[in-house]
C-alpha cells in the first residue's frame, strides 16, 4: 500500500495491520522497474510470499486462540467476574482485528492491488483501525478496572458491574469515531496519473499529512495508553508494596502481643489488604501489557523514523 499526494511527496506508508505490516510501498519509478521490468509498478515477490505465509499463520492463531477463550468463559458455571467481561471484550475485539484486519490484509497481498469499489475500500480501512483501537482501549480499561480494585478498594462495591458496562460501551463507541478519519483519508485512487491502476491508498493534500497521520495514529494507539498503563500500575505495585509491609509488621505485633510483649492492640481498621486473587489478576493483566509493549514498540518507533527523518533508509536502498 502507499500514499498518494499532491505535492509529490514521495514518501510510502505501511499499511497498518495489528498482526504486522505490510511491507509493499510505493517507490520511484526507477527503483520499481530494477526490481520488476515487466510491470513498473511491481513488488517484490519474495517479500510478498513470507508476508503472506506471515498473516496466514497470524490470521489462525489469533481465530483459533479467541474463539477457544471465549468457549472457556462460556463453559464457566461461575458467575461471570468483571476480570472476565473486560477479558470476553477483549478477545471480541480481537477477533475483529483478525477478521477485518488480518484477513482483508491477507487477501489484499494475494490479490496485490485492491480489488474492490471505492466504498469498500473506506469501509475496509475504517474497521482495520477499529479492530485496532478497541483491542488497545480495552486493555487499558482493563487496567483502569485493576488500579480501581486495587487502589480504591470501596468503590468495587458500588455499583461495579454497571461501571464496567460502561468503560466497555465506552470503549467501543469511542474506537468507532477514532477510526472514522479512516473513510476519509483512503480511498480507491489512480497511483500515478495516467497510469489507469487503482489502489486503496491515503491521500494528503498537504506535504506534512503523513506526518500528521502517522503520528496521530502512534500517540493514540500506543503513546498514551502506555503512559495510561504505566501510571495504572506503578500505583497499583506502589499499594501491594505497602500491603506486603503492613502485613510483615501487623504479623510481627501479632506474634509480640502473642509472647506478652505489647499489651496493646493494634488498630487495622483504616488498612485495607489486598487478596491473592486480586494480584494474581493483576499479574496476569500485567503480561498482556506487557507484551502489547514489546510487539508494538518496534514498529511505531520505525513509522515515526520514517517520516520525521528525512535521511531513514527507504526499501531496498
Amino acid at each position: 500500500m502507499g500514499v498518494t499526494e499532491t505535492s509529490g511527496w514521495d514518501w510510502g506508508i505501511w499499511n497498518f495491520t495489528r498482526a504486522g505490516v505490510s511491507l509493499s510501498r510505493l517507490q520511484n519509478e526507477s527503483f520499481t522497474k530494477s526490481r520488476n521490468k515487466t510491470d513498473p509498478f511491481g513488488r517484490n515477490e519474495n517479500l510478498a510470499k513470507t508476508e503472506i505465509s506471515v498473516l496466514g499463520i497470524i490470521f489462525l492463531v489469533a481465530v483459533i486462540g479467541n474463539l477457544s477463550v471465549l468457549m472457556a468463559l462460556y463453559k464457566t458455571k461461575k458467575k461471570m467476574s468483571r476480570m472476565h467481561l473486560f477479558i470476553k471484550h477483549l478477545s471480541v475485539a480481537d477477533l475483529v482485528v483478525a477478521v477485518f484486519q488480518v484477513l482483508p490484509q491477507f487477501i489484499w497481498d494475494i490479490t496485490y492491488r485492491f480489488n474492490g469499489p471505492d466504498f469498500l475500500c473506506r469501509i475496509v480501512k475504517h474497521l482495520q483501525v477499529l479492530g485496532m483501537f478497541a483491542s488497545t482501549y480495552m486493555m487499558v480499561m482493563m487496567s483502569v478496572d485493576r488500579y480501581i480494585a486495587i487502589c480504591h478498594p470501596l468503590k468495587t462495591l458500588q455499583q461495579a458491574t454497571k461501571r464496567s458496562y460502561l468503560m466497555i460501551i465506552t470503549t467501543w463507541m469511542g474506537s468507532f469515531i477514532l477510526s472514522a478519519p479512516q473513510s476519509f483519508i483512503f480511498s480507491l485512487s489512480e497511483i500515478e496519473t495516467g497510469s489507469g491502476v487503482y489502489d486503496c491508498w491515503a491521500n494528503f493534500i498537504l506535504p506534512w499529512g503523513i506526518k500528521a497521520y502517522i503520528t496521530w495514529i502512534t500517540v493514540s494507539v500506543f503513546i498514551i495508553p502506555v503512559l495510561t498503563l504505566a501510571a495504572c500500575y506503578i500505583c497499583v505495585c506502589y499499594n501491594i508494596s505497602k500491603n506486603v509491609k503492613y502485613k510483615t509488621t501487623n504479623n510481627s505485633s501479632e506474634s509480640a502481643v502473642k509472647n506478652g510483649l505489647i499489651t496493646s492492640g493494634v488498630n487495622v481498621s483504616n488498612v485495607k489488604t489486598i487478596s491473592k486473587a486480586k494480584i494474581r489478576t493483576v499479574k496476569m493483566t500485567l503480561v498482556i501489557v506487557l507484551a502489547y509493549i514489546v510487539c508494538w514498540a518496534p514498529f511505531f518507533s520505525v513509522q515515526m523514523w520514517s517520516v520525521w527523518d528525512q535521511k531513514a533508509p527507504k526499501d531496498g536502498k
